[in-house]
């Protein structure tokens, strides 16, 4: 290795005697060009130690290998586990992702759009906000940057949307829970952060009018994703005010669930589906920690697999379709009911 520094592709071109446009090749494709010279450029950049610019080598692509990931709330282990999967399906197609997490704020949602113009990507999964966010904003982006949403669907935006039935994340969990015992309450949040549980408010009310019994919503203070610690304050204010009118509970997330066990822990009301528990409690998403709450908590799962692979698929078609579909289409996944020890 030498101490030679090389600023950008011209000055290792012109070091390693090969032309400007050879190197390029070989950083675009290394089996473009002929064994004996790209052994040659991979001895040069080992002596050298050089890295190129792919930023700056994409500014010259009409079309880049960039895939832009974008999700509201990273340490949300939902979007943890579906960009896991997304991100080694882009790169197992010879794709680059970039992730970035717009953290609950719109402002900073509306300023990686604007990163990502500069990217020149070939598509862009989005997970929006939703409520929160700037729908002006998203509808300029989308009809610039080919744009899959995910998760959170904004209404004729992005060229598609790849998501969870929460209808029968819903429709299972009162099922079973009214099949089972006293009909559940709902524990939301009275300002979610997340579109998707407004969703399941309204699926809980009519499925409870469909099988002829009456909703009964548990609202809560709070707002932003920190879910658990809304849920269990929330919870701790319904426990001494007696709000449950029902000694089952559904919860709008697992991580409210995981908020609201917590509180039943710290005021000693024992949570279970056997004879000397005064709670039931039930929910929706599968959190991974789930299965490891105590009790164990029966929930309503996601298809984190097939939701990443079509989502995935989606974005590949676009992108072969030269960034646009002949129309915008939607994909929603059934929920999969997981019975365990908490109802």
């Amino acid at each position: 290795m030498t101490n030679t520094k090389i600023k950008n592709m011209e000055d290792f071109a012109a070091i390693s005697g090969l032309s400007r446009p050879t190197v390029s090749k070989y950083f675009h494709d290394p089996s473009s060009v002929r064994p004996t010279t790209r052994a040659r450029i991979e001895a040069a950049l080992e002596q050298y130690n050089y890295r190129p610019n792919i930023f700056a080598m994409n500014q010259n692509r009409k079309l880049t290998k960039n895939v832009g990931i974008v999700v509201p709330y990273l340490a949300d282990p939902f979007f943890a586990e579906i960009v896991r999967v997304i991100e080694r399906r882009c790169v197992e197609a010879g794709l680059s992702p970039f992730l970035f997490n717009s953290q609950g704020e719109p402002g900073y949602e509306i300023d990686i759009l604007d990163t990502l113009r500069s990217l020149k990507p070939a598509g862009v999964l989005l997970a929006p906000l939703g409520r929160q966010s700037d729908k002006r904003a998203i509808e300029s982006f989308c009809k610039d940057v080919p744009t899959v949403l995910f998760d959170s669907n904004l209404e004729d935006l992005g060229e598609a949307f790849v998501g969870s039935d929460n209808r029968s994340f819903v429709s299972q969990t009162v099922e079973y829970l009214t099949r089972t015992g006293e009909p559940p309450c709902f524990f939301e949040m009275k300002t979610p952060a997340n579109p998707n549980a407004n969703k399941r408010r309204l699926a809980y009310i009519e499925m409870m009018d469909r099988l002829g019994f009456e909703p009964h919503i548990v609202p809560i203070k709070g707002s932003g994703w920190a879910f658990e610690e809304i849920g269990r304050q929330g919870a701790l204010k319904a426990l001494i005010e007696g709000a449950f009118a029902s000694n089952t509970v559904l919860c709008s997330n697992d991580r409210l669930a995981i908020g609201l066990l917590s509180a039943c822990y710290k005021m000693g009301v024992k949570v279970g589906r056997n004879d000397d528990c005064a709670l039931r409690v039930a929910s929706h998403d599968d959190h991974p920690f789930s299965r490891f709450t105590c009790p164990s908590l029966t929930t309503a799962a996601h298809d984190y697999s097939a939701v990443s692979d079509e989502v995935v698929a989606t974005l590949f078609k676009l992108i072969e379709s030269g960034g646009r579909l002949d129309s915008r289409t939607e994909q929603l996944f059934p929920a999969r009911l997981i019975m365990r020890d908490s109802a």
